[in-house]
């Protein structure tokens, strides 16, 4: 069974940083993509960084070059570090991952979620 445990979250003024963890167990990292979303109370769930099998890694375009997606696959531990956080990056975050060695930017690309874990970034 697979279980994805995010841990990380938290409160921060903008400006701050957060590191987001997401270890993931009954389930093989090396062989397949892992992401980031996040999600609103009342609005869908966005994608804000993946990464492939083979190390390649994508953004959305409101992080980038202020999030850096990475994984450990001797650890099974899919990693966000988060930077120069605006209060428009609060949302709870989730971990997702994929069968498949190549993810998405839609949901339904991903087949396992984590609970998700709440960012909070006041002004």
């Amino acid at each position: 069974q697979v279980q994805l445990v995010e841990s990380g979250g938290g409160s921060v003024q903008a400006g701050g940083s957060l590191s987001l963890s997401c270890a993931a167990s009954g389930y093989t990292s090396r062989a397949s993509s892992m992401a980031w979303f996040r999600q609103v109370s009342g609005k869908e769930r966005i994608f804000v960084s993946g990464i492939d099998a083979d190390g390649s890694t994508s953004y959305a375009d409101s992080v980038k070059g202020r999030f850096t997606i990475s994984k450990d696959n001797a650890k099974n531990t899919l990693y966000l570090q988060m930077n120069s956080l605006r209060p428009e990056d609060t949302a709870m975050y989730y971990c997702a991952a994929a069968r498949s060695p190549r993810g998405g930017l839609w949901s339904d690309d991903y087949d396992y979620w984590g609970q998700g874990t709440q960012v909070t970034v006041s002004s």
